[in-house]
């Protein structure tokens, strides 16, 4: 497998996660209705391929309350290695941080360092939902882009989704969600199929299934070559994903979790 394929499939799989104030406070209008997170929240996976480990990954809310734009915020930290064979063949150390905005369920500051073999990029965005704007900052440049109202970074929009309550959502039905990401505006979209039951280290559970529709490319299988099996409860977490490559298959375990809102139900 080349270096690129496992660098984009484990950074995929991951993320599927100082302080500065704008003159202006955000005028907070949006109220999103969140029984699904709080603070304190921690999740690890194992991704494997096939019987081998290739990364493991956390998703960390932080246990107190950051204030960014005047803001109470979530401080939702990704982090991502390599490990093993996968480790010598491909390094990876990825951190992505995003603070929510604990009402409005939007970013008000998106951080990302990225190391992944000799490659290296860190990155601050500010987002100014008043003007509809995101700041871009790497290194001593500053870049000013036009956004969508109520714009989503990755992780933000990953939390987002969290909130909705799929009991209303038609099976084959489409989420789009305005994201800013590496200077460019897109739309996160993700297929609801439906519900299910799967078998986990933990016991067997009710899940709903999702496709990250993913735009055609040379890595992947198709546009549902990403698939998630997420709790069917309020907590909404993913417990399990699988990524189709050109060669083979990526596949995320859930391996520890505490601090969830609700616990979650095993048989």
């Amino acid at each position: 497998m080349k270096r690129s394929y496992l660098i984009l499939a484990i950074s995929s799989v991951i993320l599927f996660l100082s302080f500065r104030q704008f003159d202006e406070k955000f005028e907070q209008t949006r109220v999103v209705p969140n029984h699904s997170f709080g603070a304190g929240e921690r999740v690890e996976y194992r991704v494997h391929y096939g019987f081998i480990n290739a990364a493991e990954a956390r998703v960390e809310v932080g246990k107190s309350v950051s204030v960014i734009n005047s803001r109470p915020c979530y401080k939702v930290a990704v982090t991502g290695r390599t490990v093993g064979a996968f480790d010598l063949i491909s390094k990876v150390r990825d951190t992505w941080r995003s603070y929510i905005d604990t009402t409005a369920i939007l970013p008000h500051m998106f951080e990302r360092q990225i190391q992944e073999n000799r490659y290296r990029k860190e990155e601050t965005v500010y987002f100014n939902h008043n003007k509809d704007q995101a700041i871009s900052n790497i290194k001593d440049e500053s870049k000013t882009f036009n956004v969508p109202n109520n714009i989503h970074d990755i992780i933000s929009g990953y939390f987002y989704l969290r909130t909705i309550n799929f009991d209303k959502v038609s099976e084959g039905e489409v989420i789009e969600v305005p994201t800013f990401f590496d200077g460019q505006v897109y739309k996160l979209r993700v297929r609801y199929v439906g519900k299910d039951v799967i078998k986990t280290k933990f016991g067997k559970t009710r899940v709903l299934r999702i496709n990250p529709l993913i735009p055609d490319n040379k890595f992947f299988k198709g546009e549902g070559a990403m698939r998630l099996w997420v709790s069917d409860d309020s907590n909404k977490i993913p417990v399990k994903a699988e990524v189709e490559l050109m060669i083979g298959s990526l596949e995320m375990d859930l391996k520890s979790y505490k601090g969830l809102r609700k616990e979650l139900n095993w048989f």
